[in-house]
């Protein structure tokens, strides 16, 4: 059976592969602080006898966009968003440390400071945790202050600071729980000049109407591989009539 049948069988199958990492990113349009993932094609020529007139493609996400996502402004003094490069440390259920964009930050009955999805957030020395306030500030470098029940207007408490980081961005890698997290598994140490604003949060920064189009274009491929596979497929039907008919 001619080769380019299984040339485009491969094409397809990494085609689709492409597909379902465009369909994820338009799934997090709305997700605070996702980042979207890009979707390369790698050619691997066909090993065998004669000239390399045929190769397959391998379908990889080699990294994330790090284009940073809209603020949008909510007024809870509980959100933040980051201004520029930088990211949040927030500890996983493992136990290990990793990073996050998404700033809707709220409290459990315990008095942690945790994420939209549960993760508590790190401070100084670990998680962080607060007693009972009438009043929290956020500062632009993640200092925690509150005002405790029971105290006046103007007395405001430091209590901690949030873990603020900025790796190298070609040193994180970004894990099937949508967080990211050093290759090295290393833990980031602080850094003083990342910044944050309260009473916003960062929206994703997946372009709705580009992953559209790249979604139109993937279908549009899908479909002339198919129709190769149908070509390869009738070639052999009408080759083995010829070799009847001699």
């Amino acid at each position: 059976m001619d080769k380019a049948l299984y040339v485009g069988m491969n094409a397809a199958s990494q085609n689709m592969y492409a597909q379902a990492v465009n369909a994820n990113n338009l799934a997090n349009a709305s997700t605070g602080g996702f980042r979207s993932d890009f979707a390369q094609a790698r050619a691997l020529y066909v090993v065998g006898d004669g000239y390399d007139s045929r190769a397959y493609n391998q379908t990889e996400t080699p990294t994330s966009d790090f284009a940073q996502g809209p603020l949008r402004e909510t007024g809870n003094d509980m959100d933040v968003a980051l201004q520029g490069d930088g990211w949040i440390a927030v500890a996983t259920a493992d136990g290990s440390e990793a990073y996050t964009r998404a700033g809707e930050l709220s409290l459990t009955t315990f008095g942690e400071l945790t994420t939209g999805n549960g993760l508590p957030v790190l401070g100084n020395a670990g998680p962080i945790a607060l007693p009972p306030f009438e009043k929290i500030e956020i500062g632009t470098d993640g200092t925690i202050s509150i005002r405790e029940q029971g105290q006046g207007p103007q007395v405001m408490s430091q209590l901690d600071r949030i873990k603020l980081v900025n790796p190298d961005v070609q040193d994180l890698v970004k894990g099937a729980d949508g967080l990211f997290r050093r290759r090295d598994g290393a833990e980031e140490i602080a850094d003083g000049n990342v910044r944050i604003v309260s009473g916003y949060t960062e929206g994703s920064n997946v372009n709705v109407v580009d992953a559209m189009v790249e979604m139109i274009s993937l279908t549009r491929n899908y479909e002339l591989n198919i129709k190769m596979m149908q070509t390869a497929e009738r070639n052999s039907e009408v080759s083995s009539q010829l070799l009847q008919i001699q």
